[in-house]
């Protein structure tokens, strides 16, 4: 018998005891193909949110405030802290080791019993409602800047000067299904004075700015933070009204390990544009990016990043006494557009008389003036491309005030709140809640969290008829101490959009924040699975 007999007679008994094991093993025809529901929605059980620096004026008085809405099915101890990026990352850290040590640490502080040993401090602070930030203390890098105590009660820190750091922090647990953190500086004089706030977020790969420039009365930064442990490899692209503006120094920058790099727009090109789009695309690893925009004489804050480019755009929340809505926009394609402009007014959608359509042309960041536009009414910029395939990013800049005494703030395309969203740092005479449905009527309910030193959680429910934007009167938590979180969740009805206000006013000018609240994915839909091996027979 030769060996190809041989080879066979050996493959068909290998053959027929695999058959043989399948046959015996086939599971019942109704359990393979049995369905025990739907995918169930469940709480995320590990989350992570960077801050960026909040200023450079040794005038900024900064507060960082963090939050953990209470959510049904949240389960284990966990834990939520922010820590100091600059404390976390030394020179040597990528070369040594210490930024992974310094991770392992950080999460071992998590599971409670080692943060009380090594953030005592912290812990006490996170108690009383209040902390501090100071960076420069590698000693105290395990000590959190931050630290949740329970769930439906926020906490806040205090950092003063240029020197607050950047935060970098992870959540888990109970902790960190729909985990906010929100930090408010005020800057009392000099560029860029005034109110300015930002939504700390998570880590991504690609992030779209329009509204940023390099004017010469402008000093923007883009924000760079890495969470990770290893270096992160960035390239800035800049848009102006021509197309791509030539830069020198704006591919490969690397942001080290478990760090933040701010970078000067105006060291990257040496053209001025008054309108421009940045695009930060992260080439390996992922990093946090905001930009920070600063003006000489209109004040400044920070511009978040616009939604994912689209044909359907909506900014929520344009304050009622704007004296002033710039609207810039770019479609990242060589297609032009036009915009289709309208106005979600508390009566309803209205076109703006003398800007019912606006033409942008591919690859060129285009800018508008629209003037009051909401003529002391509240309203929200709805945006529709007249070909929904082209995409396009948009952002409104807002002014307050009378010439010489001005504000500025900036809104970007929202995303639409699905579940849930936050807001923080909440007053009950500071406060202005702005919600929207452009496409139908909604239900949405609001719940005002108990004080950071203090009081009684508040809940209302609220219609938002379809096409118009509301200023709501949000609860106010009975006895409230401090500062508290307003959520947000739609209950019924059709998508919806949010912001939120932050207003003060110092000698004369009248301070304000906005922030879009988009939905803080707190939810995670787990798909249903059941046992098949009917795949073994396949």
């Amino acid at each position: 018998m030769n060996r190809t007999t041989l080879s066979l007679i050996a493959g068909a008994t290998a053959l027929a005891a695999v058959t043989g094991f399948a046959a015996v093993s086939a599971p019942d025809v109704g359990s393979a193909t049995e369905r025990t529901g739907a995918a169930a929605t469940l709480p995320v059980e590990r989350t992570g949110l960077l801050c960026p620096r909040p200023s450079i004026s040794d005038l900024a008085e900064t507060t960082y405030t963090s939050f953990t809405p209470v959510t049904r099915g949240a389960e284990g101890e966990g834990t939520a802290a922010l820590r100091s990026a600059a404390e976390q990352s030394a020179p040597d850290d990528a070369a040594t080791g210490k930024g992974e040590k310094d991770e392992k640490d950080g999460e071992q502080a998590g599971d409670g019993e080692q943060s009380e040993k090594d953030g005592e401090k912290g812990d006490k602070d996170a108690e009383d409602g209040k902390g501090s930030a100071k960076g420069g203390e590698p000693d105290k890098a395990d000590k959190p800047v931050l630290q949740l105590r329970e769930p439906g009660t926020p906490v806040t820190a205090d950092a003063s000067g240029a020197e607050a750091p950047a935060l970098i922090g992870t959540a888990d647990g109970r902790f960190a299904s729909g985990w906010t953190t929100q930090q408010t500086t005020e800057v009392t004089a000099g560029t860029g004075r005034g109110l300015q706030g930002v939504a700390c977020t998570a880590a991504d790969t690609q992030f779209w700015f329009p509204g940023a420039s390099t004017d010469d009365s402008r000093t923007d930064y883009v924000h760079l933070t890495n969470p990770d442990d290893s270096a992160a490899v960035v390239d800035i692209e800049l848009y102006g009204k021509n197309g791509a503006l030539k830069t020198t120094v704006g591919e490969g920058i690397t942001v080290k390990p478990r760090s933040a790099e701010p970078v000067l727009l105006s060291t990257l090109t040496d053209e001025k544009q008054t309108d421009v789009t940045v695009h930060v695309v992260v080439r390996s690893g992922r990093v946090g990016a905001a930009v920070q925009a600063l003006d000489d004489e209109l004040g400044g804050d920070w511009l978040p990043a616009s939604a994912d480019p689209s044909g359907s755009l909506v900014m929520p929340g344009i304050p009622k006494d704007a004296t002033g809505v710039r609207l810039v926009a770019f479609t990242p394609g060589d297609s032009d557009v036009d915009l289709k402009v309208r106005l979600a007014s508390p009566s309803g959608l209205i076109t703006p008389a003398g800007n019912e359509t606006l033409h942008v042309k591919g690859g060129m960041t285009a800018g508008f003036d629209l003037g009051d536009l909401t003529r002391g009414e509240a309203g929200s910029l709805v945006l529709t491309a007249s070909d929904r395939s082209v995409p396009v990013v948009a952002a409104v800049r807002v002014l307050r005030g009378k010439e010489g005494k001005q504000e500025t703030a900036f809104i970007p395309a929202a995303r639409p709140v699905e579940t849930r969203a936050t807001a923080l740092d909440n007053t009950a005479k500071g406060t202005t809640l702005s919600v929207t449905s452009p496409e139908g009527t909604a239900q949405i309910k609001v719940t005002a969290s108990a004080g950071t030193k203090g009081g009684t959680p508040a809940t209302k429910t609220y219609t938002i008829k379809s096409g118009t934007t509301q200023d709501i009167e949000a609860p106010v938590p009975a006895g409230v101490k401090g500062t508290y979180a307003l959520t947000v969740e739609p209950q019924a009805g059709t998508t919806v959009y949010a912001s939120r206000t932050l207003s003060s006013t110092e000698g004369g000018v009248p301070f304000f924040t906005v922030q879009p609240l988009p939905d803080d994915r707190g939810m995670v839909a787990v798909p249903d699975a059941s046992e098949d091996l009917s795949v073994l027979q396949r």
